[in-house]
């Protein structure tokens, strides 16, 4: 079964961007060889960091059915850094490389245990809905 594990993280201007040079590096070396072990279990679909808050905007359709955007968000107290999707045989396998992925190291190589939010992915809808 897939599952997204989402990585949340400080807020906007705080955290990574100002880290010294080496414990970002280890960081990413960490997330590297991470994405490279799920790679060579065969659980790996897919993994992406995003960009911070003040690139976001939120969209509707107006009335015309042409976008409407909202945003910037800086002010937002977290916000979802990146995510994986792996193909797991169970829950608990999930939730096992969530706790791997929230231990990444942070400033002075200590484990950032960030919150990582694993939800199953549906193939589609359930039935009750068709």
């Amino acid at each position: 079964m897939k599952y997204i594990l989402m990585m949340n993280t400080m807020k906007a201007g705080q955290g990574v961007p100002a880290w010294p040079q080496s414990d970002l590096q280890a960081h990413v070396a960490y997330m590297r060889q991470l994405n490279r072990l799920l790679q060579e279990s065969g659980e790996f679909v897919s993994a992406e960091g995003l960009s911070f808050p003040d690139q976001a905007r939120r969209v509707r359709a107006g009335k015309d059915g042409a976008p409407i955007t909202d945003g910037i968000f800086p002010e937002s107290k977290e916000f979802l850094a990146g995510y994986w999707i792996v193909d797991v045989d169970s829950p608990e396998r999930a939730y096992a490389i969530a706790a791997r992925a929230s231990a990444a190291p942070g400033p002075g190589g200590a484990p950032l245990n960030l919150p990582i939010e694993v939800r199953p992915i549906m193939s589609g809808p359930p039935p009750e809905m068709l």
